[in-house]
């Protein structure tokens, strides 16, 4: 038996009311949309006649074949072409293609193609392509392509393409290409590329390619590679690479804030004999 087509199952509301045991039996019930109560993510109704027994893989796929599709069906699979929009519910998957856009539910997995946008709830994975934007919620990953932005929730990690911009959360990881951007919040790392910045929070560690410029916070670790500048809190190091001409190799300055004039809050960068040097805001 399947839905009237004045009452198409849809499967979407609250994930987390469902039993997601590998052999428990969901059920799809066909109900009077008129007599039903909305509780905000639940409904009510007197009377329902059961359409599909089945399993959490096999229900969501008859809704969606069923009038569900296109909606954030609660584990479900949504897939779009190119220039597409793929939708999933909690736990589901949605693709989407080149231009596309996909959108899953909490813990859940969207991944967009070229110049795409892909969002995935708490504890989900999100990828986009080159050129597109890639979110994650808390504890989740985030990835985008080149010239792409990358944002993760708490404790998530997010990854950037070249030219690009990850923003992690509280605890996180966020890494960008060159000449991007990464910020990650207190407790994490934050690395870019040459001629990047990097910011972590307190107690984080930022790591800038050459010429770039990382900030990290109190009781941190700020490292630059040549040329660039590096700056921390308080009870934070500094640490600047330079080039020693005179023996034909790398060396590291290292500054501790507190001793030998090293000040917190502070940009550095060395000077032609390895010695960390004060750099004016407007000059770095």
């Amino acid at each position: 038996m399947r839905p009237r087509a004045a009452r198409p199952a849809v499967g979407e509301g609250e994930g987390q009311l469902l039993n997601w045991d590998a052999d428990a039996v969901w059920l799809v019930v066909e109900i009077d949309p008129t007599t039903a109560i909305d509780l905000d993510g639940k409904v009510k109704f007197p009377r329902g006649v059961v359409i599909h027994c089945g399993v959490r893989d096999t229900a969501p796929k008859f809704i969606s074949e069923h009038g569900g599709a296109g909606r954030a069906i609660v584990s479900g699979t949504a897939t779009a072409g190119d220039s597409g929009t793929a939708t999933a519910g909690v736990r589901g998957t949605a693709t989407a293609g080149d231009s596309g856009t996909a959108t899953a539910g909490d813990s859940g997995t969207a991944t967009a193609g070229d110049s795409g946008t892909a969002t995935a709830g708490d504890s989900g994975t999100a990828t986009a392509g080159d050129s597109g934007t890639a979110t994650a919620g808390y504890s989740g990953t985030a990835t985008a392509g080149d010239r792409g932005t990358a944002t993760a929730g708490d404790s998530g990690t997010a990854t950037a393409g070249d030219s690009g911009t990850a923003t992690a959360g509280v605890s996180g990881t966020a890494t960008a290409g060159d000449s991007g951007t990464a910020t990650a919040g207190d407790s994490g790392t934050a690395t870019a590329g040459d001629s990047g910045t990097a910011t972590a929070g307190v107690r984080g560690t930022a790591t800038a390619g050459d010429s770039g410029t990382a900030t990290a916070g109190d009781r941190g670790t700020a490292t630059a590679g040549d040329r660039g500048t590096a700056k921390t809190g308080e009870i934070g190091i500094i640490v600047c690479r330079w080039l020693d001409v005179s023996h034909e190799r790398y060396r590291l300055a290292v500054g501790y804030v507190g001793e030998d004039g090293i000040k917190a809050n502070t940009f550095y960068r060395t000077d032609d004999n390895g010695k960390l040097v004060e750099v004016p805001e407007v000059a770095k």
